[in-house]
Formats: C-alpha cells, sequence, structure tokens
C-alpha cells in the first residue's frame, strides 16, 4: 500500500518518490530509449529464431535433408558391406537429392557385391560405386549413411561420425545433423520416395516439362522399386503400407523389361549345389530347421539356402550357416510370431568373441569368428554340434 506520492519535475524522467510502509522508493515513469530499442530488438531476434527453428523442425524430411546436403561441396554416401539392392537404390536416391542443390557426390561400399542378384541390379543400372577398404579413402568427410546407421566392415568405421543417417534396421547409430531411422519400415528405399515426394520431385515418364520439378528418372526408379521388393520378400514378409504406397508411386515411371532381369539373373552352379545340400541335409525339430553347408566360396549362397528352406512344409524358422575364409556365417529367416530371428541369433552368439548377429524378426544374419568360436579368447569355446543345440534352444524360446 502506497502511504504518499511525490512527484518529480514535470519532464524528469526519474519519476517521482513514493512512501511505502513507512519507507520512501524512487519510482520510475519514463525509460531510455535507447533501453526500449534494445530490449524491443531482443525480443524480434528471439522470436525470429525461434519461428526458423520452429520451421526447420517441421520441414519435411525429404527437404531438411537436401537442405543439408546443399551446405556440403561434396558428400560420400556409405552403403553397407555387401550392400544389396536396397542399399544401393538408396544410395542412388540420396543421389540424386545432392544432384538437385549441385553437390557432388560418390556412392561407397566396403566388402564385395558377389550375389548374383546384387551384381545384375549394378551391372543393368550402371551404378558408379567404389569399393573402400578404409576409411582414408572415403570421397569426403561429409558422410551419410543409408541402410545402416554405424559404419563397419572397413579399417577406421568405429571412429566415422556421419552426417546423416538414413535406414529402417533397429540400431543406435545417429547422424551429427540428420538421423531418420524407421525399423518399423520394411525398406529403406521406401524412405528415400517419401524424401522425393516431398521436395516435388516427378516421374520422368510422367513429366509434361523439366519446369514440373526435379526428375526420378526411369532408372531410378526401377532401383527403387526393387530395393522395396527385394527386402520385402516382393510386398509380401515385412511390409507396411508405406511400401504399398512408394510401389504405387514409382510404378508408372519403371522399366518393367530392367525390373524382370534385375529379378531372375543367372544362377551359379556352386549356389544351387548349396540350396540342395542344404535341403538334402537339413536337421529338424518340430517346424525348426538348421542345416551347416560346410566350407563354401561364395558366403551369398547361405541366404539364398535359408529362404529355399522357408518353402518345405510345416518349417516356421531357419538357420543356414557355413564357413568361408575363416568366418562362419549365418542366415536365418522366421515367419512364426514366437521366433524374432534377429534377437534369436544375437542371443546366440552373445558369450562368443569377436562375434556379431541381429536383424528384423523375419530375417536376420550374422558372422563368428572360427577361431574365436573353437576358444581362442574368453571363452570355452563351442563345437558346431554344440552351436546347432543352441540354435534350436534358442528358437524354442528355453535360451
Amino acid at each position: 500500500m502506497i502511504d504518499r506520492f511525490t512527484a518529480g519535475p514535470v519532464g524528469d524522467p526519474s519519476g517521482g518518490v513514493a512512501t511505502v510502509g513507512g519507507l520512501e522508493v524512487e519510482t520510475i515513469t519514463a525509460t531510455d530509449p535507447l533501453v526500449v530499442s534494445a530490449v524491443v530488438l531482443v525480443i524480434v531476434l528471439l522470436a525470429a529464431g525461434l519461428w526458423v527453428l520452429y520451421r526447420w523442425l517441421n520441414r519435411p524430411p525429404g527437404d531438411r535433408l537436401r537442405r543439408l546436403l546443399a551446405t556440403e561441396d561434396e558428400v560420400a554416401i556409405l552403403m553397407h558391406p555387401n550392400p544389396d539392392p536396397d542399399a544401393m537404390a538408396c544410395a542412388m536416391g540420396v543421389a540424386r537429392l545432392a544432384e538437385t542443390v549441385g553437390t557432388e557426390y560418390s556412392m561407397q561400399y566396403p566388402g564385395q557385391i558377389r550375389h548374383q542378384e546384387n551384381r545384375a541390379f549394378r551391372t543393368l543400372l550402371e551404378l558408379e560405386l567404389e569399393q573402400i577398404e578404409a576409411a582414408s579413402e572415403l570421397a569426403s568427410d561429409a558422410i551419410v549413411l543409408v541402410d545402416h546407421n554405424t559404419a563397419r566392415g572397413f579399417t577406421g568405421a568405429q571412429k566415422i561420425e556421419p552426417i546423416a543417417v538414413v535406414d529402417h534396421h533397429p540400431g543406435n547409430g545417429a547422424g551429427t545433423q540428420f538421423t531418420d531411422v524407421r525399423p518399423g519400415y520394411g525398406a529403406a528405399s521406401t524412405i528415400i520416395v517419401e524424401y522425393l515426394t516431398e521436395i516435388g520431385a516427378t516421374l520422368e515418364a510422367e513429366a509434361e516439362d523439366e519446369s514440373s520439378g526435379p526428375l526420378i528418372s526411369e532408372s531410378l526408379a526401377t532401383g527403387l522399386l526393387y530395393g522395396i521388393q527385394s527386402d520385402t520378400n516382393h510386398l509380401t514378409k515385412g511390409c507396411t503400407k508405406a511400401e504399398f504406397d512408394a510401389s504405387a508411386t514409382l510404378f508408372p515411371g519403371i522399366d518393367e523389361d530392367l525390373l524382370d532381369r534385375i529379378a531372375n539373373p543367372q544362377v551359379a552352379d556352386e549356389v544351387l549345389e548349396i540350396k540342395a545340400d542344404a535341403i538334402r541335409n537339413r536337421h529338424v525339430e518340430g517346424s525348426f530347421a538348421i542345416c551347416d553347408v560346410g566350407e563354401i566360396d561364395i558366403v551369398d549362397a547361405i541366404p539364398q539356402a535359408a529362404d529355399e528352406l522357408m518353402h518345405l512344409e510345416g518349417v516356421t524358422a531357419v538357420v543356414v550357416f557355413g564357413e568361408h575364409d575363416g568366418t562362419l556365417h549365418l542366415s536365418g529367416r522366421s515367419r512364426d510370431d514366437r521366433v524374432h530371428m534377429g534377437e534369436t541369433l544375437r542371443h546366440v552368439v552373445s558369450d562368443i568373441p569377436m562375434a556379431s548377429a541381429g536383424g528384423h524378426a523375419r530375417m536376420g544374419g550374422g558372422e563368428i569368428s572360427i577361431d574365436h568360436m573353437a576358444g581362442l579368447g574368453p571363452s570355452d569355446g563351442v563345437s558346431k554340434a554344440e552351436f546347432g543345440e543352441r540354435l534350436f534352444t534358442a528358437l524354442s524360446g528355453e535360451r
């Protein structure tokens, strides 16, 4: 409560003196114009900054990734080891985004492209892909990971900090400036199709003129559609509505003959023999089947053999493994709601040093060092027969 107020002289910006509870308090009735201006400027700048942040966070991810690419002179688009059609199609899509903003790019990968389907994809779509063995061979420090979220498979991979990650596999990897990981999606190519749609890209086959926006070439549309098909077993496994929507978007712009040639490449004799061995020598317990195909030269025959075993009546989950160059390679498939294949394989190898495994509910894979499996390092070792028993126990949920 103010007991008394004495105003200052007319025009005096200091105001006057008020007596509150017996104490005299100086009041201010006017403020320095410079202070007012500074306060207003700070408020305006703060509001503008919040608006820019709001706009950025609410931009579609495709637009955000393209804007990020525009800040770089060159990017290295990095696929996972031994890239499959989904990985290669994703690299093609990110490359197209980079082209729309004038950013140079290189599509790179560690490992090898061995599977006949993967080789056909690369050859028929005339992809310029560069193989690397060490981080020093990456084309740029600005790295975009596609179809995986943690770099692996080459010297120095553990030190890689990508600026962006686009993936559909579970994992904790992230980009320093952009991360879009959607484990619920059946294919990473689906995400890329959404990006292209978000920036207003148009199928080349449907574009009336160049003013219609960025174009999706026939080869890119074909590659992305096959990337989706290959990771979802032709839209029959692990699909979401997004896969069907993306496929419908791409279909008018594809080359059907090219798609058929990628999907039906010639098969090497050894691949057929390994498939036959897996069928003949399978070990079945209940609805689960496993098979050791022994030493092999073509590692990509293992997942193909697993696919063949899944066609057997009464079989709901399979694991095929074989040895190549000192490593035991695993591939598993499941259509059993009780068996999460990726988690099952990860659990089975968890106590073996230098072993890795994982994947999705319906599909998984892994690698084990033969020497470490035999007991090298801090473990007692496990024989292949014991390993087979481990698999059956894990598949049945008892381990």
